[in-house]
């Protein structure tokens, strides 16, 4: 009896470890969605220009009767079938996921009232959230959002630079926006150029000081590139 309780106490124990990894996991990457939320939300209300998912987003609901969870939903949808085509793998779901519930929360948080806030310190205060809740999302490694699949992708197989493959992709989302009607400005611009610069340095900041492991990339910026694990497809 004794030894059959032996035998069977590392695996409880391993389980045990990583029924916590997994909520610390899911934790990491709810926070992140709410934290970017709130950054998306806060563009939209500088009217100063939104980032280019919403450029995008915004762009569609000029044509169609859309939410703006429902519209990033479909564009999640989109960029997950790119990437599973390019790398011919099975569709995730978890990214989709992510899209909606980013897009739902914009959506309740647009109801808020935040009249009170200046359009520029909006804009300062929505850069540092969307580059601080993409990071968390990044390091949960659930849920990744669809086009930054694409953005690893292109680290991974071109070994284009990770700032350079999400302004990129991020740019042709903006393209599409702008062309469906969709709002742009200098809170746009300082999307591209600040947020998208800063996601890596709050990676590094998280891992060195805050010690969160990075279950979506392996060494940001460093020599080795991302490490795609799972796509939230778990």
């Amino acid at each position: 009896m004794s030894a059959s309780r032996t035998t069977h106490a590392p695996a409880q124990g391993l389980s045990a470890w990583t029924r916590r990894d997994n909520l610390a996991r899911y934790a990491l990457y709810l926070a992140g969605c709410v934290v970017f939320a709130a950054g998306a939300t806060l563009f939209i209300h500088s009217d100063l220009g939104v980032d280019p998912l919403d450029v995008l987003s915004l762009g569609m609901l000029e044509h169609v009767s859309l939410t703006i969870g429902v519209a990033q939903a479909l564009i999640a949808a989109v960029c997950i079938a790119i990437w599973s085509l390019w790398n011919r793998r099975r569709p995730v779901v978890m990214p989709f996921v992510t899209f909606l519930l980013c897009g739902s929360l914009i959506d309740l948080m647009l109801l808020a009232e935040l009249g009170w806030m200046a359009s520029v310190p909006s804009l300062v205060v929505a850069v540092l959230f969307c580059a601080y809740g993409s990071s968390l999302i990044i390091m949960s490694g659930t849920g990744i959002r669809a086009m930054d699949l694409i953005v690893i992708s292109l680290n991974q197989r071109w070994k284009v630079p990770f700032w350079a493959a999400k302004v990129g992709v991020e740019t042709v989302l903006l393209t599409l926006g702008w062309l469906l009607g969709g709002p742009v400005g200098v809170g746009t611009l300082a999307f591209l150029v600040f947020v998208d610069g800063l996601i890596q340095p709050f990676m590094s900041f998280n891992g060195s000081v805050l010690h969160l492991a990075n279950h979506g990339l392996n060494r940001p910026g460093g020599a080795g590139g991302p490490v795609l694990e799972s796509a939230g497809a778990r």
